[in-house]
């Protein structure tokens, strides 16, 4: 489908000051809408009677009294907690990016596992960024294929002599060691990772080379986008659903540094900082196994560790090929949970070494992220039996639904100007319905340690 406007959503921050100019107006708009659609859901909120059914099954039921009142403390701090992040949101703004004169030396990693052609294009999207070529290097690391992954490499190994620097592990060994050889390899002051399903624009590179100026800055995210998103419903969701999970969440939490999770997809590190804690993030345990997934939130956790900042930078766009079948999709997300659980936990002793004001956000944003977990599942158990008890409570249940899906998709529209927020209205019942078991099965096997779309 067409966009709103001619400007796309992935070159905010790279246009020039007519087009910023231009599209103050609109911004201004969408911040309004933000805010009384705040207004309107607690109208509704109220006029609906949302928690009725709650405290009538308290009533009648003893026992539900136990989930009742958390769960609707729960939502009040949540939307407490919402309207909160987006004034940080509304006081983002993108880094500055580097010029061709002052660009750092950087090494830009690509790990790589039967990755076929797809390998190919990422490459040539690196060479072809603009960046000065006598401080750029690339290293593409081939972690064991299985097939013509190796022979994609070595085509652009030619095509770009002098610049792309190739290697091959003759068995499987795990990208975090791919990662690590890359690492230890480099000689940029900063170092880029890039997936091997990914292609990046081409003002990415000095995007992510900017934020470094600051010497606080230890880690920077990149935007990441889909590639694949006119390729079924399930990419055209979760299209949607990037623009609010990452671009959105990790614009919140660069305004007061602390971005938890620089991605694989596209993420820049201080390579005098990864030397410090390269040995320490290679051989990561957790509950005594061996960490081969989760690299990246992994050592952006290590790199908060160290006193450091990580910012996100909205100019440097990766575009990322994302599942398209309902069994890809859920093993994918398993993956990131677990992850999510093994790392959250570390965070909760990192981030008391924040300064005050980011340690002061970081800890209320999680406590009140976190209860969504035993809470919700709560909430879900008493929904059930409130639905048996009073069918209609699920015709009120699904409305809700479409009414908070709409609500956000004034952030995705803010965003991205384009008619694919409808793919957000479905993501929302899609999750509700057919994701809503990933996370506990996370917790259950946190240990497990396939990475199992590999």
């Amino acid at each position: 489908m067409p966009p709103f406007n001619t400007v796309p959503g992935s070159a905010r921050g790279q246009g020039s000051e007519r087009d910023h100019l231009h599209l103050m107006p609109l911004d201004s708009l969408f911040r309004v809408a933000i805010l009384l659609g705040f207004m309107l859901v607690f109208i509704l909120s109220i006029h609906w009677r949302v928690f009725q059914p709650l405290l009538h099954a308290a009533v009648e039921h003893e026992w539900t009294r136990f989930i009742v009142h958390p769960s609707i403390l729960w939502m009040i701090m949540g939307f407490l907690m919402l309207f909160f992040r987006t004034l940080l949101w509304f006081r983002y703004r993108t880094p500055p990016i580097a010029s061709l004169d002052d660009a750092p030396s950087l090494t830009v990693i690509i790990p790589a596992y039967n990755e076929g052609p797809m390998v190919a294009q990422s490459i040539d999207s690196v060479a072809a960024a603009h960046y000065p070529r006598e401080q750029l290097e690339i290293f593409v690391v081939d972690d064991g294929s299985r097939d013509d992954t190796w022979e994609h490499i070595e085509a652009a190994a030619k095509r770009y002599p002098g610049l792309v620097t190739t290697l091959r592990f003759t068995q499987n060994r795990g990208k975090r060691a791919a990662l690590e050889a890359g690492f230890r390899h480099a000689r940029g002051d900063v170092i880029v990772t890039i997936d091997s399903d990914s292609v990046i624009e081409s003002n990415s590179l000095l995007a992510m080379a900017g934020p470094f100026r600051d010497a606080k800055v230890g880690a920077v995210a990149g935007r990441v986008a889909v590639y694949n998103r006119a390729q079924g419903l399930i990419p055209r969701m979760l299209k949607v659903r990037y623009t609010l999970s990452f671009d959105y969440l990790r614009a919140v939490q660069s305004t007061y540094g602390t971005v938890c999770c620089c991605p694989g997809a596209l993420a820049g590190y201080r390579a005098s900082v990864v030397r410090k804690v390269l040995d320490e993030w290679v051989n990561q345990k957790f509950m005594g196994v061996a960490c081969t997934y989760g690299e990246d939130r992994s050592m952006t956790n290590y790199i908060l560790a160290q006193g450091y900042d990580t910012v996100y930078q909205r100019a440097a766009v990766v575009h990322t090929v994302v599942p398209q079948t309902y069994s890809r999709l859920c093993k994918m997300f398993l993956r990131w949970d677990r992850s999510y659980v093994r790392e959250e936990i570390r965070f909760a002793r990192i981030v008391w070494k924040r300064p005050p004001a980011a340690r002061a956000i970081a800890v209320a944003d999680a406590i009140v992220t976190n209860l969504r977990y035993p809470v919700g599942w709560g909430a879900l158990v008493l929904l059930v039996a409130i639905i048996i008890w009073h069918p209609a409570t699920l015709v009120r249940f699904i409305c809700a639904i479409g009414i908070m899906a709409s609500f956000n998709m004034l952030y995705y529209l803010r965003s991205e100007r384009s008619w694919d927020f409808i793919y957000g209205i479905f993501y929302s019942y899609y999750s509700a319905f057919a994701l809503f078991w990933i996370f506990p099965y996370a917790v259950v096997t946190v240990r497990a340690k396939s990475w199992l779309t590999r």
